[in-house]
């Protein structure tokens, strides 16, 4: 099982990014992807996960109206669209997946994916 994040740099406050997640390895299809983050010296936080079957998906309060995620089903990629970004958003990115996960609409704890990317850094600054 293989999860790639890609997209990730400097930018700007106020400014967008895209992050992408290419998942391939999974015997059956995934069943959901989170994204989560983590800052130096911080805990890591779950930002956003999307379901692969009906597209429900789960925002953090610190990212909602801000965020978007997305899924392309075809080409098993799970995209993070950050709008608006402060420079509190700075940390590594990471997505990860899991084949038995519906998106909660309350929480998102990593302890319950099994399979994770290697994280793209995210840097806000001027």
């Amino acid at each position: 099982v293989q999860l790639v994040e890609s997209g990730g740099g400097l930018v700007q406050p106020g400014g967008s990014l895209r992050l992408s997640c290419a998942v391939s390895g999974f015997s059956f299809d995934y069943s959901a992807i989170g994204w989560f983050r983590q800052a130096p010296g911080k805990e890591r936080e779950g930002l956003s996960c999307i379901t692969r079957s009906d597209g429900h998906t789960y925002y953090a309060d610190s990212v909602k109206g801000r965020f978007t995620i997305s899924r392309d089903n075809a080409k098993n990629t799970v995209y993070l669209q950050m709008n608006s970004l402060k420079p509190e958003d700075t940390a590594v990115y990471y997505c990860a997946g899991d084949v038995d996960y519906y998106c909660s609409d309350y929480d998102l704890d990593g302890r319950d994916f099994a399979s994770w990317g290697q994280g793209t850094q995210v840097t806000v600054s001027s």
